[in-house]
């Protein structure tokens, strides 16, 4: 069975092109898989798995109080997995292909007021390079609205600081974002000279590095978020996607149509662009029971 998942990491790797967290994660819920046929159902071959056995992990998975984001995640996993198998010859049958995942309730995502984003973009110091950096990678990251992972592969030749926008890269696809003034400057300040020092001589293709010099991990930019908020005295739970959801819920809560919203934010369905206009209603919603006089 070992082997049977390692065929299809290799798969997603180099026919699908996957990110790397998209194939640890299938890995990560395979491997659970297998140890729970192995051990407690005794399977060792994968043709004999069903779409019984399936249900029967499932239970396993909710009954060990996993969250039903957990159970859901991996049966998409399974699912993936299956298909595969199938379409490779490897089974005669997908067990996989009637599996239902729990349903999963979606959480609104935390977002920033407009004036906890300026006293949070506030914060880095002007006077040394590390946090002329951090201000460039914050102003830029509020303003185009992309992904921490996208900001910090971000190249120099991705910047185009006359007409104001940057080409942004996920997989094959390519998406030019326009950025305004606060964003510009802080990005001018970054670039004349504090970029360079950062290199020590040596040529990187990276517009963002981390104080080596080296590429700056994800892990590596959400401390530096988190030492800027709690200075700022911020108290919401502020994650690296944070920024992200910020800035699209501002722009449509200012009247920015959701198709435009879709193609800066990079979204396939413009159902999920579309949880920010229902933030947006429940704002006003807020705003009613709390100012009306007969509420």
């Amino acid at each position: 069975m070992e082997k049977e998942v390692q065929n299809f990491i290799f798969y997603l790797h180099n026919t699908k092109r996957t990110s790397g967290n998209t194939e640890m994660s299938y890995e990560r819920d395979l491997k659970k898989m297998m140890q729970y046929f192995t051990g407690e159902q005794k399977i060792s071959d994968i043709t004999q798995i069903t779409e019984t056995s399936l249900n029967s992990y499932m239970l396993y998975l909710e009954r060990s109080h996993f969250a039903a984001s957990t159970v859901s995640r991996s049966v998409a996993s399974m699912r993936a997995f299956f298909q595969y198998l199938y379409k490779e010859h490897r089974i005669s049958t997908d067990p996989a292909e009637n599996l239902k995942p729990p349903r999963v309730e979606k959480k609104m995502p935390e977002i920033l007021t407009v004036e906890e984003v300026d006293l949070l973009l506030r914060q880095p110091s002007s006077r040394t390079p590390k946090g002329i950096r951090d201000k460039a990678m914050l102003e830029l990251l509020y303003a185009t609205g992309i992904r921490v992972s996208e900001l910090i592969r971000l190249e120099l030749s991705d910047v185009n600081l006359y007409v104001g926008y940057i080409t942004c890269r996920d997989g094959e696809k390519e998406r030019i974002i326009p950025y305004g003034t606060a964003a510009k400057k802080a990005l001018q300040s970054y670039l004349h000279g504090v970029r360079d020092s950062f290199l020590h001589e040596e040529e990187c293709p990276l517009l963002f590095t981390n104080c080596s010099g080296k590429a700056m991990s994800r892990q590596g930019f959400w401390k530096v978020l988190k030492v800027y908020a709690r200075s700022a005295g911020i108290e919401k739970d502020i994650t690296p996607h944070t920024l992200r959801h910020s800035f699209a819920a501002h722009l449509v809560q200012n009247g920015a149509d959701l198709k435009s919203v879709q193609e800066m934010m990079g979204h396939s369905d413009i159902s999920t662009t579309q949880m920010y206009m229902n933030l947006n209603v429940y704002k006003i919603r807020d705003v009613y029971a709390k100012t009306h006089p007969r509420n």
